[in-house]
């Protein structure tokens, strides 16, 4: 398998050293939505979705003002995952499935420009993004983005443990080098989504974590913003927290056989587009 690592959106908040860590107090923070695109021998897989065409067409409707303002995204077609595809001489029809660590705008923006694809995610999220049940959930979720009725392949707390996380569990009409893990905190149905690449592998770890140096063998540090954003948008605290400890001893322990990166980390990113 080939795997193209892709920025389907980038956002502009107002933080500096605060939130990125680098000199500089009141600039803006580019902040990336870093997805993957697997080439498999049937077909394309997409690990998250970014903004998609319609957050470029329509941000206000498709994002939401909340969002917007926030975030300040840079909503240009160029960064589209369909765009992205495209200028890789490969068929964004090809997408077969699509992987999601979870439902938020800035990740599932993208799923109505693949509707033939099946999408893959734990019951958990599906059913507090199409059915919620309490306020928070219902304006947590676009329930826009969902409204091409998406052909969800949904999946229980059941599987198998990989490198110390529990219930890991290969998808359905998906490669077996392809697994979902649970990582509960940011949202109730969080997931990690875990890539056999070669003798190792690639672990996507969602919004489990927003800063690289999280994961710093040798000290994990976050910036003060970039913490505070992480408490602000969790569902489950003690959860969250678990799992960044996790994955704290899966980099430290394991960094030569797994390399961890989350959504939104543009040093991340980079490294991965060089290594």
């Amino acid at each position: 398998m080939k795997v193209h690592h892709l920025n389907c959106g980038t956002m502009l908040p107002r933080g500096g050293r605060l939130l990125d860590g680098q000199p500089g107090l009141f600039r803006r923070s580019p902040i990336v939505c870093h997805c993957l695109l697997i080439e498999t021998g049937e077909g394309l897989v997409l690990v998250d979705t970014g903004f998609g065409t319609q957050g470029v067409a329509r941000p206000a409707e498709w994002l939401g003002r909340m969002f917007l303002a926030m975030t300040s995204p840079r909503t240009v077609a160029e960064e589209t995952a369909v765009a992205q595809i495209k200028a890789l001489g490969l068929d964004p029809a090809d997408v077969r499935h699509i992987v999601v660590t979870h439902l938020d705008v800035d990740h599932a923006g993208g799923l109505a420009d693949f509707p033939n694809a099946v999408v893959h995610l734990r019951t958990k999220e599906h059913n507090m993004a199409t059915s919620p049940s309490n306020l928070a959930e219902k304006n947590r979720y676009r329930a826009v983005q969902f409204s091409h009725r998406p052909l969800w392949s949904t999946y229980d707390e059941a599987g198998d443990d990989w490198f110390g996380f529990q219930a890991v569990r290969s998808l359905k009409g998906l490669p077996p080098e392809i697994l979902l893990v649970p990582l509960s905190g940011h949202t109730h149905g969080h997931s990690g989504v875990a890539v056999r690449v070669g003798d190792g592998w690639l672990l996507h770890a969602g919004d489990s974590y927003l800063f690289h140096g999280q994961l710093d063998p040798a000290g994990p540090h976050c910036p003060r913003v970039s913490s505070a954003y992480q408490s602000m948008l969790q569902m489950d605290r003690r959860a969250r927290l678990e799992n960044v400890a996790r994955l704290q001893e899966l980099t430290r322990d394991h960094q030569d056989e797994i390399k961890v990166f989350s959504a939104h980390s543009p040093v991340e990113l980079q490294a991965l587009r060089r290594g």
